[in-house]
C-alpha cells in the first residue's frame, strides 16, 4: 500500500498541535474582559450604595468655628443642615445662601464634609466701622457700606456716624444727587483712612455732604477731612499736625497740601 503523501501528513500534524495560537488567546482575554466588566459594575453599584444607601456615610454633626459674636447654636439653626442625609448628598452652596439670608452678620462662611459623618462651617462675620444711632439702638455698619444688624450698646472703640440731613442747601442738594448709601459708603471710606493714633480718638464721622465729612475726637477736638479722596495723605498729614501742634483743638486737612490748625 502505498504511504501518505506529504499534504496528508501536513494536514494530521496540523490537526495534531490543536487550534493556532490566536484562537487559543482569544477566548481566556474575552472571559477576562467579561469578568472585569462585571467586577467594576459591582464595585460601583457598591459605591454608589455606601454614599447614598448606607449608614455609613451620613450626616452626624455640624462643627461651627470662627465665630465672635454669633453662637454656634444660631449659626446651626440657620444653616439647617439636614441630619441623617448621606453627606455627599448635602447641598453645600444652599446652606451658605441660608446663612447669608438668615444672619446678615455673616460675612463670608466656607461649607466643607467632613468624612465621614460631618459638615464643618467656618463662619467670618462682619466687622462694624462705623454705628448709626436710631430710636435709641446703633445700626452696625462694615467696611463695604453694609448695615447688618441693630444693637443696643455701640460696640467699644466704634465711631458714630451723623448724616446731617437738617434742610441745608448743602446737605439736601447732597443727598439728592449721591444718595444716602452713597454718603454712608463715603464716611466709611474716611473712617478706614484714619491711621491708629487717630481712629482709637475719633468719637463721630459727620457727613454734611459729598466733600464736607468731618471728624469729632475725644477732647473737644475737631477735624475738617473734606472729601473722602486722597485718605492716605489726609491722615500721614493729620498726625504730624497733631505733634506739631498739640494744644490745637481744630484741624484741617480736607487740602493736605495745605493744612492748618487753630485753638478753636
Amino acid at each position: 500500500m502505498a504511504g501518505s503523501t506529504t499534504a496528508e501528513r501536513g494536514e494530521r500534524q496540523r490537526e495534531s498541535s490543536g487550534p493556532p495560537p490566536a484562537r487559543r488567546l482569544r477566548q481566556p482575554r474575552l472571559r477576562t474582559i467579561i469578568i472585569l466588566v462585571v467586577a467594576l459594575a459591582l464595585l460601583g453599584a457598591g459605591g454608589v450604595w455606601a454614599l447614598y444607601g448606607s449608614n455609613w456615610l451620613r450626616v452626624e454633626r455640624v462643627s461651627v468655628s470662627g465665630t465672635r459674636v454669633l453662637t454656634p447654636a444660631q449659626v446651626r439653626a440657620a444653616a439647617d443642615v439636614p441630619l441623617g442625609s448621606p453627606l455627599v448628598s448635602v447641598d453645600t452652596e444652599a446652606i451658605e445662601s441660608r446663612l447669608r439670608r438668615k444672619l446678615p452678620r455673616v460675612d463670608t462662611v466656607d461649607v466643607s464634609r467632613s468624612w465621614p459623618h460631618g459638615i464643618g462651617l467656618k463662619v467670618t462675620e462682619r466687622t462694624p466701622v462705623l454705628v448709626v444711632r436710631k430710636s435709641g439702638n446703633f445700626i452696625e455698619v462694615d467696611r463695604k457700606g453694609v448695615r447688618f444688624a441693630t444693637v443696643s450698646t455701640a460696640p467699644k472703640g466704634v465711631p458714630a456716624l451723623e448724616l446731617a440731613t437738617a434742610p441745608s442747601s448743602s446737605a439736601a442738594a447732597s443727598l439728592r444727587r449721591f444718595g444716602e448709601d452713597r454718603l454712608v459708603r463715603e464716611a466709611v471710606r474716611v473712617a478706614g483712612a484714619l491711621p491708629a493714633r487717630v481712629a482709637k480718638d475719633t468719637r463721630t464721622v459727620k457727613v454734611r455732604s459729598y466733600d464736607a465729612i468731618s471728624l469729632k475726637l475725644t477732647g473737644g477736638r475737631t477735624v475738617d477731612w473734606g472729601s473722602a479722596e486722597a485718605g492716605g495723605a489726609k491722615g500721614r498729614t493729620l498726625v504730624a499736625l497733631m505733634k506739631a501742634s498739640p494744644d490745637a483743638r481744630h484741624f484741617d486737612v480736607s487740602v493736605p497740601t495745605a493744612p492748618a490748625s487753630s485753638a478753636s
